[in-house]
């Protein structure tokens, strides 16, 4: 007799809508009674680095899963700002410049989960639609989230909705190995054997885009990056609640 899987498991090789439904309800479940968006984004990146599974050993698929979010310069903390300064070189610094933010972090190496000890992800500055053409991974990201480029930057719904609009979707790439869209291929992909990965998310209540991120050592086909829509969605919903004056964890 085969054994049930554990309650809110997600087979990322076959993610089935039962596997779907039960993660969703844990995910809920889990971001419950945080008090800062930044603590919420904990427990789900927490959620799914420990609960994403493939293979019959139900072994641990994902090496690192990240939370993103879309914040203004003016509103990061000190330590992002100087940081998204230097990623800016010479650019100069609006305020209102959105910048996606790396807001939680969870994977096999001790620095993956602080997202402070990120050397490259703590704040980059996103300044004009060129400089996001110029990072295919985010193009891809926000393209794939079904999201335009004048929105994310803006901070903002699109001013027009169309009948097939969403606020939720999945970006994937199902070969990270060579994939134009994955950098760090020589210090990261190949290494950690990165065999796919899925993106998911959309826009909160705020207007900003939030996006998961998994780098999968199991082959994800789209028939299981697909079911993410869901989870997306669950996400979105548990957010509602935090607005901006909500972020960040007191240190």
């Amino acid at each position: 007799m085969t054994t049930p899987p554990a309650f809110g498991t997600l087979d990322v090789s076959d993610f089935t809508v039962g596997g779907m439904l039960r993660a969703g309800i844990a995910i809920r479940r889990a971001v419950r009674g945080a008090q800062s968006l930044e603590a919420a984004a904990d427990a789900i990146v927490r959620y799914l680095y420990e609960h994403c599974v493939s293979g019959p050993d139900a072994e641990r698929s994902c090496a690192l899963v990240r939370f993103y979010k879309t914040h203004p310069f003016r509103a990061l903390q000190p330590a992002q700002r100087d940081f998204a300064v230097q990623q800016l070189g010479a650019h100069p610094v609006d305020p209102a410049m959105r910048c996606l933010t790396l807001v939680a972090t969870a994977g096999d190496r001790p620095e993956w989960n602080a997202r402070r000890r990120s050397r490259g992800h703590q704040a980059i500055p996103l300044p004009s639609a060129e400089r996001i053409r110029a990072a295919p991974m985010i193009m891809k990201l926000i393209e794939d989230l079904g999201l335009d480029i004048d929105s994310v930057l803006a901070g903002a719904e699109p001013a027009a909705r169309g009948p097939d609009h969403r606020s939720y979707d999945v970006f994937h790439v199902e070969d990270a190995l060579g994939s134009p869209f994955i950098p760090a291929q020589r210090d990261f992909v190949i290494p950690e054997r990165i065999a796919s990965v899925v993106g998911f998310g959309g826009l909160l209540r705020s207007g900003e885009l939030f996006a998961v991120v998994l780098f999968s050592r199991a082959r994800i086909p789209a028939s299981s990056a697909v079911r993410f829509r869901a989870i997306a969605l669950d996400i979105r919903s548990s957010l509602f609640t935090f607005d901006e004056s909500m972020t960040w964890t007191a240190s």
